[in-house]
Formats: structure tokens, sequence, C-alpha cells
């Protein structure tokens, strides 16, 4: 079997199909994918999204077909090679170093439960990607796709441009066919925002779908892993994989009382009749994305649904210095215990130690500094009267007042508004400034936010968010994949050098003849 198989765009489906043809194999995937890797990341664009190669990748593959040949399929995952995060510990020898060189020696011979999952349902575990340093912690002022490990990652799309963060290189790697379908993490906008800016289907879940353990953590009452497609359904296929209890993690506690298989009901789904709430507050972003938006409303209207206007509604001024308390504070007591499990080789056993390394390594603070790690690393952890409240304010502001009472009050299905602006040209000066109002209430909340492309600005993807209460992932997959059928926004990406020289511009910007 051929080694040059085209996986370029191909989906789940049509990977199985191929290797149930007899088209290709999975080791023959893995092998496409590897050179793939090589030609694009590691060369021509050089977009530097996957970190770390799975040197097992093929071995497993084999296994795998060996049970095909037997007639023992697992799932639909089945020989399909998957990215993950450098964040989520891997059994294969790969360190897990969530882009710092203070976890290089991280090579903790575990998987975490999610990884766990995807191998039990067939995926081949391909490598790691690269992403946002400490998952864009570190500073306020971080570069997003920067890490000292793994350098920045490029927008595949356009490549002076932001390919967004935390789940950086796993945004550019999935829109670049690197590899079938991908994991992120997020806290807040992390696998949202790299997914509307790559052209790509992003699903945060529940916070307590998926499993935490073995990832490495900012805030228990916020991260999550989350699915990162090329399409609704390979995110559905891939949630279905993902979701289940963890003894280990308290939060997942209703996990399989809620998780279902997501593709069933997305042939079936339909917007007529569904009632959508415009979030006022959060869909002027720029007049060019107010355009792509008003687009996609209309769109949803001329498929049946009813969009209600929320212009009354606004979220409360704290609600930002809420979560920012909760982070700081979660940050020091979870990272802390996380590292305390790594093995001896890690020298950075604490949040401090992290501190006095950075300081004294030229490379980690050569772009921008550790302020959130200090002003963290000063919190008194999770009894502290003040985290206390600002959780529980936080919840109530972005849960109880904000999306639920939303959608209660007005008998909505879900929240609509434009995920994020499009990808930002590389500001190492000031770091990021990407547009964005969508991902706070989902995060703080630990409700669900999914992101559909919906169009492009001068060839740059933006995207369309749906958010929902709590469990309402089989609901939000169904609207989403109702707007991606109707709509067909999505292209392939162009690896344009940058918008600025290209021969529309050069034309543009030159003066009249």
């Amino acid at each position: 079997m051929s080694e040059l198989y085209p996986v370029a765009e191909k989906s789940v489906v049509d990977l199985q199909a191929d290797m149930a043809a007899g088209s290709v194999d999975s080791a023959g995937l893995v092998a496409a994918y590897l050179a793939r890797i090589e030609a694009i990341d590691r060369s021509g664009p050089t977009l530097r999204s996957v970190i770390a190669l799975n040197p097992k990748a093929l071995d497993d593959a084999r296994r795998l077909d060996d049970e095909r040949r037997a007639g023992a399929l697992r799932g639909p995952l089945h020989g399909v090679p998957v990215l993950v995060k450098d964040n989520i510990d891997t059994d294969d020898g790969t360190a897990t170093t969530a882009g710092s060189l203070a976890l290089a020696e991280n090579v903790t011979l575990r998987d975490a439960p999610v990884v766990a999952r995807l191998k039990a349902a067939g995926a081949v575990i391909l490598g790691k990607t690269n992403l946002s340093e400490w998952a864009n912690t570190r500073s306020t002022r971080s570069v997003s796709g920067w890490s000292a490990v793994g350098g920045l990652v490029k927008n595949p799309y356009v490549l002076d441009r932001s390919a967004s963060g935390s789940s950086s290189g796993t945004g550019s790697a999935i829109a670049a066919s690197l590899a079938a379908v991908g994991v992120g993490t997020e806290t807040d906008g992390s696998v949202t925002a790299p997914s509307s800016v790559a052209g790509l289907v992003g699903l945060k879940p529940t916070v307590g779908l998926v499993s935490r353990t073995h990832v490495v953590p900012i805030s228990h009452s916020q991260d999550t892993p989350g699915p990162m497609a090329r399409s609704v359904r390979d995110a559905a296929i891939l949630l279905t994989a993902m979701a289940g209890a963890d003894p280990a993690d308290p939060s997942t506690a209703q996990a399989d009382t809620h998780a279902c298989d997501y593709v069933v009901g997305l042939e079936a789904a339909s917007l007529t009749g569904k009632r959508l709430g415009l979030l006022s507050f959060a869909a002027s972003l720029s007049p060019t994305v107010d355009t792509v938006f008003a687009e996609a409303v209309a769109l949803l209207k001329g498929q049946g649904a009813e969009v209600v206007e929320l212009a009354d509604y606004k979220p409360p001024a704290e609600l930002r210095a809420n979560e920012r308390a909760v982070l700081l504070s979660e940050l020091k007591s979870d990272l802390n215990a996380y590292l305390a499990t790594t093995p001896a080789a890690v020298k950075t056993r604490t949040l401090a130690d992290l501190i006095a390394f950075n300081g004294a390594s030229a490379r980690e603070m050569a772009l921008f500094g550790q302020d959130f790690f200090e002003q963290a690393e000063a919190t008194t952890g999770p009894t502290d009267g003040a985290y206390l409240k600002a959780r529980a304010d936080g919840l109530r502001q972005a849960g109880a007042e904000g999306i639920d009472r939303l959608i209660a009050e007005h008998r909505l299905d879900a929240l609509i508004a434009p995920s994020y602006g499009p990808a930002s040209r590389f500001d190492f000066a000031a770091g990021d400034h990407i547009a964005s109002r969508s991902s706070h209430l989902p995060a703080v909340s630990g409700h669900p936010h999914l992101t559909v492309p919906m169009g492009q600005v001068q060839g740059l993807p933006v995207g369309l968010s749906f958010i929902g209460p709590a469990w309402s992932e089989a609901v939000l997959l169904a609207l989403g994949y109702a707007f991606e059928q109707a709509a067909q926004a999505r292209r392939p990406p162009t690896y344009i050098a940058s918008l600025e020289t290209t021969p529309q511009a050069a034309q543009a910007t030159a003066p009249n003849a």
C-alpha cells in the first residue's frame, strides 16, 4: 500500500471508507501523515505545529491493522491518526512539556485517561502539538503560539498571522491535514480561538464531560480537553470517544449519565423552528466581521431559525476580575499538585521553582515575562475567602444569571455570536490582540461552547459560536452541523506568506495608474 495516500482534507469517514475498501491501512495513514508533517511542518511553510512525534505510532497502527484483518473493529476511530496537545500525558516515551524547557524531562510514561479512551476507541496517537507555553498563563502579554520548546506556530492560512492560543499547534496542524483530528484544551478560549482562526470546528465541552487527570492544569474550575476537527461530524466522533467518567477527576461524576454517541442525530439535524439568542454585546467585533456574521444570521433565518436579539444583556463588569482571581489561585495549587507527580528528573517541583527557572533562562524570557505566574505564587490557596467568593460570584454571574437565565427566559435552544475576529499579525512588542467576547461566559460557567466556520475576512477564517447550558453538547453539535451543511463556509488553508504581499494588495496599495 502506498505511503503517498493523499490525506489532505480527508475526513474520519473518508479514512474509514478507504481502509474498509483496502485502499490504505492505518500504517499507510501514519506514514502519509508523517511525510506531510515533514513537508509542511518541518519544511515548506514550516508551521512548527507538531512538537513531538510518537515513536510507537507505526507499531500501534500495525497492531490495529491486524485487528481489522481479524474482523475486530473498535469503532469509527479505528486506525485513525490523532494529534494531542503537549500538555496531555501520553505513554509513548515523549515528554509532556507544556512548551516549557522546565518540563523537558517530563517523560511520565502514563496515559491521561482522555488518551487512554482514544486508544481504546482505536485511535493512533501520532504525536503532540505545540502550544502557547503553559497554555497562555505565564504572562498577561504572552505571544500566542510560542513556546520555548516548540518555537512559534504559524497560521496555515496566512503565515505571518497568529494561530491564536493556547491550542495553537492543534489548530494549525488539523487545518493543514497533519492528522485527521486533534485534541486541544481550554480554560477560556483555548480550543475555540485557534479553531476559529484556523477554519475548524472546535468544541469546549461542559467541564466534567472529559477527564482532566494527567493534563497540565491551570484551573480545575474551568479546564477541559476538547475536540478540534475540520467538520462537525469528525468533532462529534472524537468527542464520543473522549467523553466519560474518571474516578480520579471528581468533576466527571456525571459524565457517563450525559455522554452519548454525538454522531447520532446529525443527519436529521435542522434549524427549522430553533430559537437562537444573539448575544448583542459580543456581536460587534469589526465592520468586516459584522458583515460575515450578518450573512450567517441571514442564513440561519433562511433555514428556519428564529433569531432573538438580546440587546439588553451584558455580563457584569466584575465577572472578569472574578475569573482572574479564580485562575490565579487555582493555577498555584493545581500546578503544584501536577508537578508533584512528575518524574524525579523534573527538578521544578513547584510554581516557585518554575519562576526561578524562567528567570535564569534567556530563551524562556526572550519574548515576554511571567507576571501571571508571579501573581499566582502570591495567592494563599483554595481556602482563601476572597477566592471562594470570586468563584461563587463568577459561577452565578456567568451561569445562573447569564447563560441559563437567558436561555430559560427567552425559551432558546442556544446562544450565538461571532467566535473571534480574524487572526492578527504577530506582535512581539505588545502581545496578543485578537478580538472576542464569546468565550468568557461559557468558560466561567463551565458550559459548552462550539465554534463552526462561518466565512472569511480577506482569506482569514472566522467562526460562529453556539453556546448552551451544561451537558447540551448534542444540541450544539446538531445546530452546528445544520449550519455547516447550509453554509459550506470552510476553505482549505492557502499558506500565503502575508496578506500585504499578495498581488491584490500590491495593486490596491500602489498609486492609481
